[in-house]
């Protein structure tokens, strides 16, 4: 029997399937009073205490409707048009159907998801069953992103789609090397792993797939945690405590890793980055299981476990643009001691024809406080402030010339300790403004007469300095005080405060931060002063790039004073910096690897289904990314490579490439000195 005869055969079998099971599994999976209560309480929440003004109308409730869907099926591989139509009826009713308990519609709706994507699974696996027997020569090609796409008006159209998708499937395999009994194994155990946790969803499930449409159609950060959830507080987890250390989150049928908490497991392997997406996790020696389409909390579930054991994690690298290059890290769990986080200085000599200046730099990895010491009233406890002061007073007495604060991958932390902080550097003031969802505005800052240092300033950050980092750095550029570097940070200035329900919990925007010049941190982040190539992708990480972020706004300014007027030598300050970065290999590579990535990830919407022309085009790209890197390591006076090795964790060079991030923030800041003190001498 040929592929095409089985695939349609298969399809028949699984419609009669579909309408055979459809009414027993339509009892099992129904909404309870419990849940009915929860829905009513969380659209209590959303229209009373979430911070924007939520009207939870018809116009709203078309907004909940299609995230329902784009959580259900985003990737339109599942459900025909005229399943969405038959479903219409309530999609100006969400706001009437949570206030009257009426969730039947939504459970009905997942029913007829859950219904089509069993049958596909059971599609999938008969096909695999009558042997693949593919042949890679054709003129086929994948669609990789269909988030936009119309919906299918057939069972034949998704046969097709789904046909592309198993031969793409397939041929991944192939290409890493493996037979075709070794393909169709892995391919029968992913699909049978997803069939299976399709099977055991229940009414719980639905409705947290129900509750996060509702919530997520606010802002992206406003979520319901069932009971289970609410035991790991939020569903995009720290794996701190027995885990990895990193921030995961949902991106379609993938895992993506969103950042890594500082000095923990996975950040001190060197072996995950930012936007990496995770496809397989195994335990120790035993085999990999594939977690393409799992729940993000199962997925959290295998790659958690005990202190001192080691997780396999299949990862693809978040430059790739096709799956095929898919590595096998190991990472030992562990937990993350305060000493790991802790802020640690050094000193960076900058070269100049009047004798070299000595500029220290302190890596503030996150904001951190002991508040049982701190609360039980001790004279003596850890902070990022006291270890911040500590390090300038060491460096302070070893003669330096300028201090540079490195935020970079800091994402924030204790609100108190960015105070604190800025206040080692001004003589009292305001830091941050926090606007409430009653419009009430508090104002926090530095309460305390004098500053520890008073030198020339700067603070470099990326796009995964969030939150506290953000308001440092911002008010930091306010105040005149000295100069921010690098790239614009992750733009997260809301503030959330979870809540109990009667059933589960709700993490609901409460607030929003703004800087003492009335401008919102929110969505934007805080722009540098002098920007930097960023290694990060601030369309795939970052506020900008999550769904229904809320915008960017302004309230009125406070009065504060002016340190500085850094912006009076920003031309000068860019001029400089442009002669050193277009000529530092490093900087050059940084700068062509950002836009290298950009035109792959344009170009590359769609991958080749033919072996060889799928190869030529992986071995295009890698020949470019190559090539890149042999011309930085040639102009470092390096061996160039033979081929692209991922060498993460395994960095040779005395120097990393963002390292030169570090130097250049150095000299930046020394000029800035020599420029502010040539006035100085003008002036007197």
């Amino acid at each position: 029997m040929s592929l095409s005869v089985v695939l349609r055969h298969t399809a028949i079998l699984s419609l009669v399937t579909l309408l055979s099971c459809a009414q027993s599994a339509l009892a099992q999976i129904q909404p309870n009073d419990v849940h009915r209560q929860a829905a009513l309480e969380v659209a209590e929440s959303l229209r009373y205490g979430h911070y924007a003004e939520t009207a939870l109308d018809d116009t709203w409730s078309r907004l909940a409707f299609e995230r329902y869907l784009d959580i259900l099926d985003g990737q339109r591989a599942f459900l025909l048009e005229s399943d969405i139509d038959e479903f219409r009826h309530f999609e100006e009713r969400i706001d009437d159907m949570l206030f009257e308990g009426d969730l039947a519609p939504a459970y009905e709706l997942y029913q007829r998801y859950h219904d089509r994507a069993e049958s596909r699974f059971e599609w999938l696996l008969s096909a695999i069953d009558e042997g693949l027997n593919f042949t890679y020569e054709s003129d086929m090609r994948l669609d990789l992103e269909r988030r936009e796409a119309d919906w299918a008006t057939s069972e034949a159209e998704l046969d097709e789609l789904w046909y592309k998708r198993l031969k793409n499937a397939a041929l991944t395999l192939d290409i890493s090397g493996q037979d075709e009994e070794q393909v169709e194994n892995n391919l029968r155990q992913r699909y049978e792993g997803q069939l299976s946790r399709l099977r055991q969803t229940n009414g719980e499930d639905v409705f947290g797939l129900f509750m996060a449409a509702v919530t997520s159609s606010i802002d992206p950060h406003t979520e319901y945690l069932s009971p289970r959830q609410g035991e790991s507080f939020d569903i995009q987890m720290r794996l701190s405590l027995e885990g990895i250390g990193a921030m995961l989150q949902s991106d379609g049928e993938y895992v993506k890793v969103t950042s890594l908490v500082p000095g923990g497991p996975a950040d001190r392997a060197g072996v995950l980055e930012p936007a990496d997406r995770i496809v397989g996790v195994g335990q120790e020696d035993e085999e990999i299981v594939n977690v393409v389409g799992m729940r993000l909390d199962e997925v959290v579930d295998l790659i958690r476990g005990p202190k001192g054991t080691v997780v396999r994690l299949e990862v693809v690298p978040a430059e790739a643009v096709d799956m095929t290059r898919s590595s096998t890290v190991e990472i030992t769990r562990d937990t993350v001691d305060l000493e790991d986080q802790a802020a640690k200085g050094e000193i960076v000599e900058v070269e100049r024809e009047d004798g070299n200046k000595r500029i220290g730099v302190i890596t503030i990895p996150t904001f951190y406080v002991d508040f049982d010491a701190w609360q039980s009233g001790a004279e003596e406890f850890r902070s990022t402030t006291r270890d911040v002061a500590r390090e300038v007073e060491r460096l302070k007495s070893e003669g330096i010339d300028g201090l540079v604060l490195d935020l970079r991958n800091n994402g924030g932390g204790a609100l108190q300790e960015a105070n604190s902080l800025l206040g080692l550097f001004i003589d009292r003031g305001p830091t941050v403004q926090v606007r409430d969802a009653r419009g009430r505005i508090n104002l926090y800052g530095d309460t305390e007469t004098g500053t520890l240092y008073d030198g020339p300033l700067a603070v470099l950050v990326n796009r995964l300095s969030a939150s506290a980092s953000e308001i440092l750095a911002g008010a930091i550029q306010d105040y005149g005080r000295g100069l921010v570097l690098g790239s614009a940070t992750f733009g997260k200035g809301t503030v959330q405060t979870l809540n109990d329900l009667s059933h589960g919990q709700i993490k609901l925007t409460r607030a929003k931060f703004y800087r003492i010049s009335g401008e919102s941190t929110q969505h934007r982040g805080v722009e540098p002063d002098i920007l930097f190539p960023d290694m990060v992708d601030p369309e795939r990480i970052g506020e900008s790039s999550l769904d229904n972020a809320l915008e960017w706004d302004t309230v009125q300014a406070v009065q504060y004073r002016h340190y500085g007027e850094p912006w009076e030598y920003l031309e000068t300050l860019r001029s400089r910096h442009r002669e050193r970065a277009d000529s530092h290999p490093n900087f050059i590579f940084l700068k062509e690897r950002t836009e290298l990535a950009r035109r792959m990830r344009e170009e590359q919407t769609t991958v080749s289904l033919d072996r060889e022309q799928r190869q030529r085009e992986v071995e295009a790209r890698d020949a470019e990314q190559l090539a890149l890197e042999n011309r930085r390591r040639e102009a470092l006076g390096l061996d160039p490579l033979n081929e692209l090795i991922d060498a993460r964790g395994e960095e040779n060079e005395e120097e990393p490439v963002e390292r030169v991030q570090v130097t250049e923030a150095a000299a930046i800041l020394a000029d800035y000195a020599e420029l502010t003190q040539r006035r100085l001498a003008g002036r007197f």
